[in-house]
């Protein structure tokens, strides 16, 4: 029996559903996707354990549970995304949209100035908008499986990688460090998110320069087309 405790990395199939309803608002299993029509891939999620890598009481939960068994927890909005801030309701001139190309309508969810809002209604050259997160208040239903505990340190940093850079790039492992190569632009970008590889992995980050290809810095537009 494999037990999960903290900084442990751990993969696990999930789906989510706001409590007292059928809605699937998150999930990794291909059968639910195709059910529930939501714009989410069916792929390996992998977090560590106590780190952040999931939301706080679903991270929360992991720990003490066991290895291949299936598991449910009811989150409470401050477990999960956080009580509603009337704060965040603002009203905001149409012309912010326009410049960027986008005609408001009410119940439109997008992205601007890189924050997700929604769209409440829209009057004459005024757009009420909604900050928050469209699940902020709920509370939420997590059914999971723990499918596996990873080993391999390896795919532990391509883990960490995938989650905090969005992106894996090459990298050997020399004296306990994790020596990335990449193009001389994104060296900075590496640099500045070292930390979560020293905080979960405790091995330092150092950078190896190789010559420019097409390759750049991950960037949030192009990671919203590729999902």
């Amino acid at each position: 029996m494999v037990v999960v405790k903290r900084n442990d990395f751990i993969e696990i199939e999930f789906t989510g559903k706001i409590k007292d309803s059928s809605e699937v608002f998150d999930t990794n299993i291909k059968s639910e996707i195709e059910k529930s029509k939501i714009n989410v891939k069916a792929k390996p999620y992998i977090v560590s354990v106590g780190h952040g890598m999931a939301i706080a009481g679903l991270d929360k939960d992991f720990e003490g549970k066991e290895v291949g068994k299936e598991y449910s927890v009811e989150l409470t909005p401050e477990e999960a995304f956080g009580k509603r801030d009337p704060s965040m309701v603002k009203m905001i001139p149409i012309k912010l949209f326009l410049a960027q190309k986008i005609m408001p309508q009410k119940g439109m969810q997008l992205s601007l100035d890189g924050m997700a809002v929604k769209v409440i209604s829209v009057s004459g050259g005024r757009v009420l908008v909604d900050f928050n997160n469209p699940l902020s208040g709920k509370t939420v239903v997590y059914n999971y499986t723990i499918k596996r505990q990873l080993d391999d340190i390896k795919e532990k940093i391509d883990s960490v990688q995938e989650f905090f850079l969005r992106k894996k790039f090459d990298f050997e492992i020399k004296n306990n460090e994790i020596v990335f190569k990449v193009e001389a632009p994104v060296v900075k970008f590496i640099e500045m998110m070292s930390k979560p590889f020293e905080d979960i992995l405790g091995m330092k980050v150092k950078t190896e320069t190789i010559k420019t290809t097409t390759n750049s810095i991950p960037s949030q537009k192009a990671e919203e087309k590729k999902e």
